[in-house]
């Protein structure tokens, strides 16, 4: 907290003198960015080479026997389910939260062919290296879909699911939104800066608004691009946006067995593929709020529930209207 005090102060005094803040350099793998509570690996094997899967495992302090597990967006890690985890251990929850392979603490595969079902298997062998065979499981924007794809694969081993804005819930091919392939989007991914991507969620995550809070979430995710790791961290980005655009969970929405619950921001503008279609057909895309309601009704159990005047990310706009409405969820 010290660091990011010294950070917020020089990007403050840079940003006074009309100056762009230097982007702090935290390594690929967010080396040199603390999380929350201790983080611990499991090795799995990517294309025969061996990569690490990040991760905290926080126990409750009343345990009352259940575990939840919260899956990172894209544009997210672990730390940044910090608040919400907090409020589940107190509130009697294992906590189990992961960093999918590609993104922030864990390793980055060049060769990695990137999957959710990858994702999930890698996540369900996770679970049961720490003993855990049944959680629930909360996924948000993309950890959302990655959510979805994991109850469809072991529904035996979800007894509750929670989807926060996710992703996926509409195939955007039918929308006539073209595919990009890898090097188009890693060329543009190398590009990516701190203005970029405050402005990105600036207009569709916050609805135009902005709090300082949610400037150390753009930095976890700046601090990755510089240095060194800028290559491989645009690569697995870019592999990881293709992944979202090509496999939607939109045609499988019956096959969720489990009971659940779709949170959603009212004021969410995410229209994932918006950046690759053309401006005639931008304006006929629709955001996450417009699509959950069809979606929802094709779920056996689905169940809807709106956050309005909230965005894409509830729990970082207004963590205690959100933990108080995931603690009510869960009970």
């Amino acid at each position: 907290m010290r660091g990011w005090r010294l950070i917020g102060g020089m990007a403050a005094a840079a940003m006074l003198m009309g100056a762009a803040p230097d982007d702090p350099d935290f390594g690929p793998n967010l080396e040199r960015f603390t999380y929350p509570w201790p983080v611990q690996t499991m090795t799995v094997d990517v294309v025969g080479e061996p990569a690490s899967m990040a991760f905290m495992d926080i126990a409750a302090e009343r345990p009352n026997g259940r575990t939840v597990v919260l899956l990172h967006g894209k544009n997210f890690c672990g730390a940044t389910w910090a608040s919400s985890a907090r409020a589940l251990v107190k509130a009697g929850y294992r906590v189990i939260v992961p960093d999918q392979i590609g993104f922030c603490k864990s390793s980055k595969p060049r060769a990695a062919q990137y999957s959710l079902a990858m994702l999930a298997n890698n996540t369900r062998r996770l679970l049961a290296s720490r003993g855990v065979s049944r959680a629930t499981i909360v996924g948000h924007s993309m950890g959302g879909m990655l959510a979805m794809r994991y109850a469809i694969m072991f529904p035996d081993a979800v007894d509750r699911l929670v989807l926060v804005n996710p992703l996926g819930l509409i195939d955007r091919s039918e929308e006539g939104v073209p595919y990009n392939d890898v090097d188009s989007l890693w060329a543009n991914e190398r590009k990516t800066s701190y203005a970029s991507i405050k402005a990105y969620q600036q207009a569709n995550y916050y609805h135009g608004t902005w709090k300082p809070s949610y400037d150390r979430w753009v930095w976890m995710q700046t601090g990755m691009y510089a240095g060194q790791g800028r290559a491989i961290v645009s690569l697995a980005q870019a592999k990881t946006s293709e992944m979202i655009r090509t496999q939607p969970v939109a045609h499988e929405l019956y096959r969720l067995k489990a009971p659940t619950t779709v949170i959603v921001g009212t004021l969410d503008r995410t229209a994932f593929g918006r950046g690759q279609a053309s401006a005639s057909l931008q304006q006929f895309l629709k955001a996450i709020p417009q699509i959950a309601p069809d979606a929802v009704r094709k779920m056996p159990k689905g169940n809807l529930v709106r956050l309005d005047g909230l965005g894409h990310s509830p729990q970082v706009e207004d963590p205690a209207r959100f933990e108080k409405l995931l603690l009510e969820t869960l009970g």
